[in-house]
């Protein structure tokens, strides 16, 4: 008698990889290599009709999951496109794909993208680089267990010997 694989369901610790690629295209627009963990129905961390297709899975599964990324992220916010002097850019945001984190009047955050440089302007981008897109999430479940008391509590995996300080976790 051969043991049983568990399948992701409320309460199991999941660790997977995944690239998404543009539909139309074929890029790669972005790729996790390094197993990314989390505890099912506590820390949803990809997009919830991601998560519905992982429901039942096994470790060494793989799934492709494709996703209207203007459904998820929204349309294309051509308000948030920001065209500036470079000399008024300061030198470490002076490459394209950098991140920068900008904060408005009101306090408010927005991570902008450097989407365009050239020897006079640089141009910073606010829409999720998704938005507008079709998607596919091509998803690798590398493992698939019961979640320990503290990782439920955390939403994801606790180091071995770590302090763990149940009055920073966020209520499940």
């Amino acid at each position: 008698m051969s043991a049983q694989r568990e399948i992701i369901r409320d309460g199991m610790f999941v660790e997977l990889t995944y690239q998404v690629t543009d539909a139309k295209s074929g890029h790669v627009l972005t790729r996790v290599e390094f197993p990314l963990g989390y505890v099912h129905g506590h820390n949803e961390i990809l997009a919830p009709s991601v998560h519905r297709q992982l429901e039942g899975r096994c470790a060494g599964d793989v799934i492709e999951v494709p996703i209207d990324g203007g459904q998820i992220f929204g349309v294309r916010d051509e308000s948030l496109v920001f065209t500036d002097r470079l000399d008024n850019v300061p030198e470490e945001y002076r490459k394209v794909g950098t991140s920068i984190l900008m904060e408005n009047d009101r306090g408010q955050t927005r991570s902008f993208l450097v989407t365009h440089l050239d020897d006079e302007t640089l141009t910073v981008d606010g829409n999720n680089p998704l938005c507008g897109r079709d998607v596919v999430f091509r998803l690798e479940i590398v493992s698939v267990r019961e979640a320990t008391d503290d990782e439920t509590r955390a939403g994801q995996a606790i180091a071995p010997g770590a302090d763990v300080d149940p009055s920073r976790l966020r209520p499940v």
